[in-house]
């Protein structure tokens, strides 16, 4: 039986023999009475009203002569599939030393014999046969694996669920970590699985934002109603277990909490509420901690962007319970190694109880906290240590409370208010401060050699790092959001941009957001089943809200989506391989990580609604690569919720490699042809949504 590629949209289908289209609005009548005539033959494409149209149907011959499993048909009719698989092999590998004769000789040539005039022209044809090559090498990689790798992986057993590689707490004890270095991440060979990650017996579908944002399902998470009832940190506290639901409801009187805090937290830094923070240069939080993110979905209204970290939990995750309400939120530590952000990140650092010992390891974790703050930005710390009436009693408190104050003193942080148990610090706007310490005092400035932009989980640096960057700029000289998104040209030199390149940038993407939208809208907002508590806002909003950028460039699809007025928010990803331009993305005022798509991203299964990768395969081909496009897919299934969806745009032939792989991991697919661009593809997936049968 065909699967739909939709949530409940009857009459279109993606498996199986039907031609249906996907968007019968955009037809006219005769088109209509045309396809229902010729339903068992019809192969023609799909016009719609966007810039984009079906490249083919599933079951219909490919253009380029693609199978049903994505790779190349073989050109010769007769013989056997497996001599026809050997003479395929045979001219693929043929053609590959035809290539490699042709690069040499080129090679060659061009040593000897061309002019000083010709050689730009001759290295750029030179680069696009590099590229084709590594392309090439990556296909016949795949194919050589034979018939095998064209099956459909299996699914995980049960104990998977929640299957996070590079976080094995039980392998980290027996490689000898300890004192907390347990839970770091650890990415070494063998630490995938080859499987694809089903959700729990009675998952459900995530409510739609904002309803989901104070109402969650207690199936989707790992987490039991004893732990809900003994979490004892301020945000933990403020949840209720209502069945087979947790609650985050603000009607209830328990809530006035975290809104008081908020207003208490913005009046010691001289504001009048929360609703100022904007004013006074605050955009992005990183919330150390975060409980179960109360802190930033009551911010999220007043338009600040609150990422939450905590370490890795096995159950009563604070990372997966805060993602599942449609916040922000990533695994990260500080235990030993640097966190995956620039230096000088974010406005405000926050830790209301948040489980980490400041002056622990000689307040290494305190200089981790300062290189990620910006100038000017505010630390906030809030933990019965710094309450000083009941310091005063326990000489050890206080002798720890002693310890952090005076370091974050030599750290050049202004201790500017503190009100029972929660202390406000603010970094200097100057890096003079740092010259007028007494001599000797620790501690000492990184060197430029030590002082990285963007490191990547790098050991912890004993020296105050971010005072070598181009980009120390005070947050009160900054543009207010949402001004700040739309950096100036001064502003773009620090990042080697000029103007033009970010505002084609900018409109490419408000392009492709407007197509994206035109063609999925039908598909979600056709006739499907309301759920309960979910009503169908008019599309295209709030059709999405945890979004995955694997490529983000500038954050151009971030921008986009929000000046469209959807409802999202998107985790920027900077690969390794790529440029970085990761201190752009968040000095424009959003969130974003680097990562290295080899490794698994720290998060939770199911994490995210939409799945967006704008030339990222051609950027993993041109580099040296420890894993397969397989194991790239694999982890993108780990990372989508049941029913999300991935957009893939690159480059046709591999784009071609990329829908045979839909196939193995039993996604519904479709290849949309780009009429502005005939070199490359749009390839548009659907995870359907497979249920564990329940263990009697």
């Amino acid at each position: 039986m065909p699967r739909p590629l939709h949530r409940g949209v009857s009459g279109i289908r993606v498996s199986g023999n039907s031609n249906d289209f996907w968007d019968a609005e955009v037809k006219d009548k005769t088109e209509k009475e045309e396809s229902d005539r010729n339903h068992s033959s019809s192969q023609s494409f799909l016009s719609l009203r966007s810039p984009f149209r079906l490249f083919f149907q599933d079951n219909s011959p490919p253009k380029y002569g693609v199978t049903e499993n994505g790779f190349t048909s073989d050109p010769f009719g007769g013989g056997t599939p497996r001599s026809r698989h050997r003479l395929t092999m045979l001219f693929l590998k043929l053609s590959l030393v035809v290539i490699v004769i042709l690069a040499l000789t080129g090679s060659f040539w061009w040593t000897i014999s061309i002019s000083t005039s010709s050689r730009g022209h001759i290295f750029r044809g030179y680069r696009r046969l590099q590229e084709q090559l590594v392309s090439d090498l990556w296909d016949i990689g795949e194919l050589s694996l034979g018939p095998s790798r064209l099956k459909e992986i299996e699914f995980c057993s049960e104990e998977f669920e929640n299957y996070i590689p590079c976080f094995n707490v039980s392998e980290n004890v027996a490689l000898g970590y300890s004192d907390g270095n347990e839970y770091d991440r650890l990415c070494g060979h063998g630490s995938r699985k080859s499987c694809l990650v089903l959700p729990p017996v009675n998952y459900k579908i995530p409510l739609r934002w904002p309803t989901g944002k104070e109402v969650i399902w207690v199936a989707n998470v790992k987490i039991t109603g004893q732990e809900v009832f003994s979490s004892g940190s301020l945000t933990k506290r403020m949840m209720m277990l209502e069945e087979d639901q947790i609650s985050f409801r603000s009607a209830s009187l328990m809530f006035d909490g975290v809104e008081d805090y908020s207003h208490q937290i913005a009046e010691m830094i001289g504001l009048r509420n929360e609703s100022n923070f904007i004013q006074a240069g605050v955009r992005t939080i990183l919330d150390i901690g975060c409980g179960y993110g109360s802190f930033g979905a009551h911010l999220f209204s007043k338009q600040l962007l609150t990422m939450c970290i905590a370490n890795y939990e096995s159950s009563g995750s604070q990372v997966q319970l805060t993602l599942e309400r449609g916040l922000p939120a990533m695994i990260g530590s500080f235990n030993s190694k640097q966190l995956p952000y620039p230096s000088l990140s974010f406005d405000m650092l926050h830790c209301a109880r948040c489980g980490v010992d400041w002056d622990k390891k000689d307040g290494i974790f305190l200089i981790e906290a300062d290189r990620v703050l910006k100038p000017g930005g505010y630390f906030v710390w809030t933990s019965p240590l710094t309450n000083v009436h009941t310091s005063l009693r326990d000489k050890e408190k206080q002798k720890r409370w002693n310890f952090v104050r005076d370091f974050a003193e030599n750290l050049c942080w202004e201790l500017i208010s503190q009100q029972d148990e929660t202390v406000v610090w603010k970094k200097t706007n100057t890096k003079s401060c740092y010259s007028s310490r007494k001599p000797g005092s620790c501690p000492p400035i990184c060197s430029k050699g030590q002082d990285a932009e963007s490191p990547y989980y790098r050991p912890l640096q004993n020296c105050i790092g971010g005072t070598n960057s181009r980009r120390w700029v005070p947050i009160e000289e900054r543009a207010t959001w949402p001004f700040r998104s739309n950096l100036n040209k001064n502003e773009l030199e620090l990042y080697g941009l000029h103007s033009e390149e970010l505002v084609v940038d900018t409109a490419n993407y408000k392009t492709a957001v407007r197509n994206y939208w035109s063609l999925l809208s039908p598909l979600i907002f056709s006739d499907h089943p309301k759920r309960p508590g979910d009503e169908d806002p008019s599309p295209p909003y709030n059709m999405f809200r945890n979004v995955l950028d694997m490529n983000a460039r500038y954050g151009g699809f971030n921008a986009a989506l929000l000046e469209a007025g959807k409802s999202v928010w998107v985790m920027n990803v900077v690969p390794t391989t790529g440029p970085n331009y990761l201190p752009l993305v968040l000095d424009r005022g959003y969130i974003g990580v680097s990562h290295n798509w080899c490794e698994a991203f720290p998060t939770y299964p199911r994490t995210y609604d939409m799945v967006h990768a704008d030339g990222l395969l051609s950027l993993e081909t041109s580099q040296y690569r420890r894993c397969t496009m397989l194991d790239l897919f694999t982890e993108i299934d780990r990372l989508l919720r049941p029913e999300g969806w991935v957009i893939i745009h690159d480059k046709a032939p591999l784009i071609e490699s990329a829908r045979a792989l839909t196939v193995q991991l039993k996604w519904d697919a479709r290849v949309i042809e780009i009429e502005s661009n005939s070199d490359e593809r749009l390839l548009i997936c659907q995870k359907p949504f497979f249920k564990r049968q329940a263990t009697s």
